[in-house]
């Protein structure tokens, strides 16, 4: 198998179940070393979120994530203070002092992401992401991706749905017969080729009928904001997300091009297996 991972990217590892997407990622972040060749360019920060996070321990997710960052070379004041804005940001049900043992799932997917982004990663690697995770959450990582990636970092994650990969991905890697094969994935978009669409509920106060948003082709995330529903769609996506929309009844606040977030960070190299 060859696979490059270069600044800036976003790509996904699609395959059955066993095709071996799970030990290809740990080859990636050096937690295992292939049967024969070798990997090059790995960059020093690396972000991991595994298949399965185990979070049985009685600590507060908060003093965990400040001894992972303290791990990670933040000091205590600055790892703490990481933390606690990450997991504000997830809005990790229980709050920063939940045990970790108490978390749901979904939860402590959380937990986990926020320890992989403690340092600001040049290469996240994410292993079935968004399983578990409530709809706001969903929006937040893929926020998250969009930053690494903005920022100069490279992103690889794996998950199951297509619309997922062809939403989030700038290309994909297949696995199949131990074989790993490069496809065509979107390519990385401007943010002029992306649409905000604002939603809200009805005049008539009844909520509208809920929508599993992001398995929707073309939405890149969806969030509460003031008591509306904000979706980034990309351009070709928004008739048929608008459309979508209405037939669930959600009335149309607003449709506008975001403006730009981010900004770029350099120096970031490329991974090479």
């Amino acid at each position: 198998m060859d696979m490059e991972v270069s600044a800036g990217d976003v790509l996904a590892v699609v395959g059955g179940n066993g095709s071996g997407k799970s030990t290809l990622l740990r080859i990636l972040v050096g937690l295992s070393q292939p049967t024969s060749g070798r990997v090059s360019g790995r960059p020093p920060n690396i972000g991991y979120v595994p298949d399965r996070f185990t979070a049985h321990d009685r600590v507060p997710a908060l003093s965990y994530l400040t001894h992972m960052g303290r791990i990670r070379g933040l000091s205590g004041p600055a790892a703490r203070a990481r933390a606690g804005r990450l997991l504000d940001r997830l809005s990790l049900v229980g709050g920063r002092n939940a045990a970790l043992r108490t978390l749901s799932k979904g939860n402590a997917r959380k937990v986990a992401l926020a320890q992989a982004l403690l340092v600001e990663p040049d290469l996240l690697v994410l292993d079935e992401p968004w399983s578990g995770l409530d709809a706001s959450a969903h929006g937040v990582l893929a926020e998250f991706i969009e930053e690494v990636a903005a920022g100069g970092g490279a992103v690889v994650f794996t998950d199951h749905r297509e619309a997922i990969t062809e939403t989030h991905a700038s290309g994909a890697y297949a696995l199949g017969d131990g074989r790993v094969t490069r496809r065509g994935g979107r390519h990385t978009r401007g943010r002029a080729a992306e649409v905000e669409l604002v939603l809200t509920a009805p005049p008539s106060g009844v909520m509208p009928a809920g929508v599993d948003w992001h398995t929707l082709p073309g939405v890149l995330s969806a969030a509460l904001r003031d008591e509306a529903l904000v979706l980034r769609v990309a351009r070709e996506h928004s008739d048929a997300v608008l459309l979508t929309a209405l037939q669930h009844r959600w009335s149309v606040e607003g449709v506008a091009g975001p403006d730009a977030r981010h900004a770029s960070r350099a120096g970031a190299g490329r991974a090479v297996l």
